[in-house]
């Protein structure tokens, strides 16, 4: 019985990883929190959280292919204040998650889940969304380090990458650019963070080092195949599915923290 139990959770935790990459492949993100959020519902958010760095690594090389050498190095010269400060604070946010309770830090990850859908969505217009957004996002090297340094923390602690998101976005880019911008910070955050991980001692054994490995596989085809969908699929209609996922997921991640 133990031996199906563990076939259950590992088909499982491949079609929780495949099912997430299809999203970043499709929408340019969302794997980091459809992975790590869907986890987090059956296991504690820190073995969630450390789990996908791997994974996320995967992800974003397969997604980093989409840029050209010219636009490597001219977006690299262009968010690098983003991409130094976003490092330094995700170490701070790594560190910060050793100490947080595991009940508080669960509503905590589906709280931001459900903030991320509310700022990403284009149904209802929220208050002051707007002006945040043009006072907040500038695309200037003081703006940068601040989003930078404040996302690394939420990113660092949780996987959730929500204001670098968001303030690419606000960077006008063409969709395949955002994509492959997106992906260029996050490879660097997260390989980085897999030393750090395993500097504070997140990774338990070998197994789970090789487990995370191993997910990196049906990560990768899932961005592969969103990517054939992306030019299939209208643009409302993968947007509302990416929000409607992730709203479930968020919604969950409260319950059970508060032991609904």
């Amino acid at each position: 019985m133990d031996s199906m139990t563990a076939a259950v959770s590992a088909l499982g935790l491949v079609l929780l990883v495949l099912v997430a990459g299809v999203v970043n492949g499709v929408a340019g993100f969302g794997f980091a929190v459809v992975a790590t959020m869907g986890l987090a519902v059956v296991v504690d958010p820190t073995t969630a959280v450390t789990f996908m760095i791997v994974p996320m690594v995967g992800v974003n090389l397969a997604l980093v292919r989409e840029l050209s050498g010219t636009q490597l190095r001219s977006c690299g010269r262009r968010f690098w204040p983003l991409i130094l400060t976003a490092l330094v604070g995700t170490v701070v946010g790594m560190v910060a998650l050793e100490t947080v309770p595991t009940t508080p830090l669960r509503v905590g990850l589906g709280v931001i889940t459900l903030g991320f859908v509310a700022t990403v969505q284009r149904v209802l217009a929220l208050p002051g969304r707007t002006r945040v957004t043009e006072g907040c996002f500038v695309e200037s090297p003081t703006g940068m380090a601040g989003v930078g340094t404040i996302s690394g923390v939420l990113f660092g602690g949780t996987n959730v990458g929500v204001q670098l998101v968001a303030f690419l976005r606000s960077c006008d880019l063409a969709h395949g650019l955002f994509v492959g911008v997106v992906a260029l910070v996050f490879v660097g955050i997260n390989t980085v963070r897999i030393g750090v991980a395993a500097g504070l001692g997140f990774y338990p054994d070998v197994a789970f080092i090789a487990g995370s490995a191993v997910a990196v596989l049906p990560a990768v085809s899932g961005v592969a195949l969103g990517q054939r969908l992306r030019q299939r699929i209208p643009e409302r209609t993968r947007r509302g599915a990416v929000l409607a996922l992730l709203s479930v997921i968020g919604l969950r991640l409260v319950l059970a923290g508060v032991g609904v």
